[in-house]
């Protein structure tokens, strides 16, 4: 069964944007984070073995922002519909599971421990996702190509560690 209030929170366009603008604060902290912790291992990642499907570096950043937008824009339109509510939790988890996961696997190069952690991340999108779809399907179909894409680094991610332990 679909959580609908009745009618969605009264708000005028400024609180509008400043909504928007506050979702993508937030994202845009844990892009931050990790392109800080990748910052300078640009090298230490080039002198990895990789699995032969590895898509070349210049891809990863223009892909993240594409989903670091709609990430943003999804909690927007839940935020819209229900106010700061209950399907927010995960999508705050998966946010700073976001974040955590680039410190450990450029920062400390902790690869397996980056695998675990990203399988936690992988939940927590599944999570949002489902918790996402019973307010605003819309808003759960935005997180799908970012689900898609944290699929494909999670098989990197083991492979990476795989191949270099």
């Amino acid at each position: 069964m679909a959580i609908r209030p009745e009618s969605p929170p009264e708000r005028d366009r400024r609180t509008d944007l400043l909504g928007l603008l506050g979702f993508g604060l937030a994202v845009a902290v844990a892009a931050l984070l990790g392109g800080l912790a990748a910052s300078g291992s640009s090298a230490e990642y080039a002198a990895l073995e990789e699995p032969f499907w590895a898509p070349p570096d210049w891809l990863f950043s223009p892909v993240w922002t594409a989903l670091y937008v709609t990430i943003a824009v999804s909690g927007w339109l839940v935020w819209r519909r229900i106010g700061l509510g209950r399907p927010l939790i995960p999508f705050a988890i998966q946010l700073v599971l976001n974040a955590a996961w680039t410190p450990l696997f450029f920062g400390l190069g902790e690869y397996g421990l980056a695998a675990i952690e990203i399988i936690v991340l992988w939940f927590a999108i599944g999570a949002t996702v489902w918790a996402f779809w019973r307010v605003h399907r819309a808003a759960a179909m935005l997180l799908l190509p970012y689900w898609a894409w944290v699929t494909f680094a999670t098989a990197l991610n083991v492979s990476i560690w795989w191949l270099n332990r």
